[in-house]
């Protein structure tokens, strides 16, 4: 039993060194019925937790519920749009110094690539 306790506890600490380095300044484009408009995340990595920001009209807005297992991503932002709240769950594929996002906007799917900041 105790070996298999070890050997779980193995794979456990493997996962959480196996997650994704995310940790930085992330920037993208996404288009949007009102055009294109730039995008900024600010991300922060601590184990399998995922904490910061994304931009938006209205400034930034904070990251909830954060999590990466490998290199899959996701996090729920809540943006307040004329007293609305606009629940937005994002989920993505980190690859190298890339992330494809998908989220939904109202009525529709979209899609989001950022790529890591250089400075």
């Amino acid at each position: 039993m105790q070996k298999l306790i070890g050997a779980l506890a193995t794979l456990l600490c493997a996962a959480v060194l196996l997650a994704a380095d995310v940790t930085g300044k992330w920037t993208g484009t996404v288009e949007t019925p009102n055009g294109t408009r730039d995008v900024t995340m600010n991300l922060k990595a601590d184990g399998s937790a995922l904490t910061g920001t994304v931009s938006g009209r209205n400034g930034d807005t904070e990251i909830k519920d954060g999590k990466i297992n490998g290199d899959d991503i996701s996090f729920t932002v809540i943006r307040n749009f004329n007293g609305n709240e606009i629940k937005q769950n994002y989920t993505g594929k980190v690859s190298g110094n890339t992330i494809k996002f998908k989220y939904q906007m109202r009525d529709r799917e979209v899609e989001l690539t950022v790529k890591r900041a250089t400075s």
